[in-house]
């Protein structure tokens, strides 16, 4: 692990200064947005803008790293996301921070992109699990450190903005100072949605629904925190400690995971998730507030990863890598839809609406997968789990990562050409 880190330290600070300024510029916006009378309706069409640009940035990004090359594409993309960030500074109107939302979801998948395809080719297989690792301890912190940085004093308001654009510039810097030629990259293959779900209809609609509430919750927190009484700081620090939280139990989840069935891990998921959204509904207040978001998130954010994991149970190797890339469609298609909708119901019954539809999502994973449990049976073997970041911090990116190790380890033994992720 300590060889890892040192022969990959550089492009890891760059990642890690990614995810930190993404974490801070997503609860930002909401906390600023709402003091300067945005209505829960506007930030949600301005936050959902990001989810909308990361559609087509998994399309069109990956084209332009075949094109120009990673340093050039790394350089024009990192650039855009940091003079987002400025404007978000030098305006206050909805529009045009929704436009610079747009702009960061479409270049940050690019981004994550060519990072990890750079991690790819400084690693070999005796080492690849290990960098790995490190990779998603990455992916996990630096939302969670971006959203604490919230808190930080900010006298003129500006601090914060401008710290976002400074973490942004400097993370290209590591990628320009590596003494590594960069790797060959193609365009990747797609599989269709619908041929994804007639193979697996549990990883689907488990992913569509569980982005759907994993992205509403992780916008929408700081408003219900906001409007509950609590101060920016603590509004941040809530969120804060269901991120760390929803982390944490990423990996003893996986275990569980691999294990036994994994509809039966999503449906014990789905009931701690709405158990804890029907608990904070009787027991108002500030501390249940904070251990029901972060029992929420603990059931919430690992339930993409199990998705993933099942569906690629029920694939053949060669199927595994395009398949990964529409599991990150359904997932920014979730993303956008929460984010769109579940804002709006914080103002709903003193936000007790909020919570309902939470819960009610959480059920509805409960449910899809029960239905599936007694429809078909688990498959004999099932594969590994890989951890995923927690959200804010998305998300596509890391699947192109795990996807490459599934084919390099399924190459020999399939007879089929390996095909490439579209994130």
């Amino acid at each position: 692990m300590k060889r890892a880190f040192l022969e990959n330290w550089a492009l890891f600070l760059g990642m890690m200064m990614l995810m930190i300024a993404n974490g801070l510029l997503v609860t930002l916006l909401t906390i600023r947005g709402s003091g300067l009378g945005f209505s829960e309706f506007t930030i949600s069409i301005m936050q959902a803008a990001y989810p909308l640009g990361a559609l087509a940035g998994t399309a069109i990004a990956p084209k332009m790293v075949e094109k120009v090359g990673h340093i050039r594409a790394f350089s024009a993309l990192a650039s855009l996301v940091s003079i987002s960030a400025i404007v978000h500074l030098l305006t206050s109107d909805p529009a045009s921070w929704s436009a610079m939302r747009f702009l960061a979801g479409f270049c940050y998948p690019g981004m994550y992109v060519i990072t990890e395809s750079w991690l790819q080719a400084k690693s070999e297989n005796h080492n690849r699990a290990q960098i790995l690792s490190l990779y998603f301890m990455i992916w996990m912190a630096g939302p969670a450190i971006g959203t604490a940085l919230v808190a930080a004093p900010d006298p003129t308001g500006n601090m914060l903005f401008g710290v976002v654009s400074i973490l942004i510039s400097l993370a290209i810097v590591p990628l320009l100072l590596s003494g590594n030629k960069a790797p060959d990259y193609e365009v990747p293959d797609r599989m269709p949605v619908m041929k994804l779900y007639r193979v697996s209809p549990t990883a689907v609609a488990g992913n569509l629904i569980s982005a759907t509430a994993v992205a509403g919750w992780f916008i929408a927190l700081p408003l219900f925190a906001l409007a509950q009484g609590m101060s920016a700081a603590q509004a941040s620090g809530a969120l804060v400690v269901a991120m760390i939280v929803g982390a944490v139990v990423q990996y003893p989840v996986g275990w569980i995971s691999d294990k036994t069935d994994r509809r039966l891990v999503l449906l014990g998921l789905g009931v701690i998730g709405g158990g804890a959204c029907l608990w904070m509904l009787v027991t108002p207040g500030p501390r249940a507030m904070v251990i029901g978001f972060a029992l929420l998130a603990g059931a919430s954010l690992p339930m993409y990863a199990v998705c993933s994991a099942h569906a690629n149970d029920q694939l053949k190797p060669s199927q595994i890598v395009p398949a990964s890339g529409t599991m990150a469609f359904v997932l920014n298609v979730g993303q956008f839809v929460g984010i769109l909708i579940i804002p709006n119901t914080v103002s709903i019954a003193d936000g007790n609406g909020f919570l309902m539809v939470l819960a009610a999502l959480c059920f509805m994973v409960s449910a899809v997968s029960l239905m599936r449990r007694v429809q078909e049976a688990a498959p004999e073997e099932t594969g590994s789990l890989q951890a995923m970041a927690v959200l804010g911090a998305p998300q596509t990116g890391v699947l192109q990562a795990e996807s490459w190790i599934a084919e390099e380890e399924s190459g020999n033994h399939s007879d089929v050409a390996g095909e490439s992720s579209s994130n």
